[in-house]
């Protein structure tokens, strides 16, 4: 049994900080670094690619719509050519940092609200593929497109396919999902987790039974390669060492899917 742990990373701006990304690279196998859209900046970028080079932890371009003050979780109507034209944007810029200090990307996932739409609105989910594909198009050092994480239940996956772009499904163990195994939406009570206990049994459950329990206690199956903690949420450092303790333990083995 083997499975990625990812998370959220390089989510501060400016002066201001948000978790501590350092500490959760020494838990985790796969890092989505913040592109400067929803949050970070040239320098967090930078500082948190060369942790994540430093500690071998596999580098992903978490793309997102241009939302900074509402942590690019409030939805945008763009036209394609414009999300396509954003995400090409901010995977490049991430990309060439990491490749400045030894690394590469290796992977994309979309944040938030961009996320969330592209699961299930093709236009979106055509702009984010497009892009990742025309990324890899224009550079010979990309034998084939960087493949992208999301939902098992995404529309991302059959749109990859027509361009020939691998996916990744995942899964979320500090939030709770829908009996149709979308995210419960953030401003619903009970839609972020944070008993770490809790959060750690549920990725066992998820990483060596493919199962999860809805918010209605409705029995889901979910097949993933990847699992998703959150670094923005309080104590979500000893959450991360808690979920890879348990998943330690119970003979599962954390290596990145990229």
């Amino acid at each position: 049994m083997v499975i990625d742990l990812n998370a959220d990373l390089g989510e501060g701006f400016g002066i201001w900080r948000i978790g501590d990304d350092e500490a959760l690279l020494d838990v985790v196998s796969s890092a989505n670094v913040a592109c400067g859209f929803h949050a970070g900046d040239p320098l967090i970028i930078r500082r948190t690619c060369a942790a994540a080079v430093d500690r071998g932890v596999v580098i992903g371009a978490q793309v997102s719509y241009r939302d900074l003050s509402g942590f690019g979780r409030r939805e945008i109507e763009m036209d394609p050519d414009e999300l396509h034209a954003d995400v090409l944007y901010q995977l490049a810029a991430v990309d060439g940092i990491a490749r400045s200090l030894g690394g590469r990307v290796a992977y994309v996932k979309p944040h938030g609200a961009l996320y969330n739409r592209a699961c299930r609105d093709v236009a979106h989910a055509e702009a984010v593929v497009a892009a990742v594909a025309d990324y890899a198009a224009g550079l010979p050092h990309h034998p084939r497109p960087l493949p992208i994480l999301t939902l098992p239940t995404s529309v991302v996956h059959r749109v990859a396919e027509r361009y020939r772009v691998p996916t990744v499904s995942e899964c979320f163990a500090d939030r709770a999902y829908t009996p149709e195994g979308t995210l419960v939406p953030r401003r619903m009570p009970g839609a972020v987790l944070h008993d770490p206990e809790v959060v750690a049994e549920r990725a066992v459950r998820m990483a060596r039974d493919g199962v999860v329990t809805a918010i209605d206690g409705t029995e889901l199956r979910i097949e993933a390669r990847s699992v998703c903690v959150h670094g923005d949420t309080p104590d979500a450092v000893r959450l991360a060492q808690t979920v890879r303790k348990a998943l330690d333990s119970a003979g599962v083995t954390v290596a990145p899917f990229a």
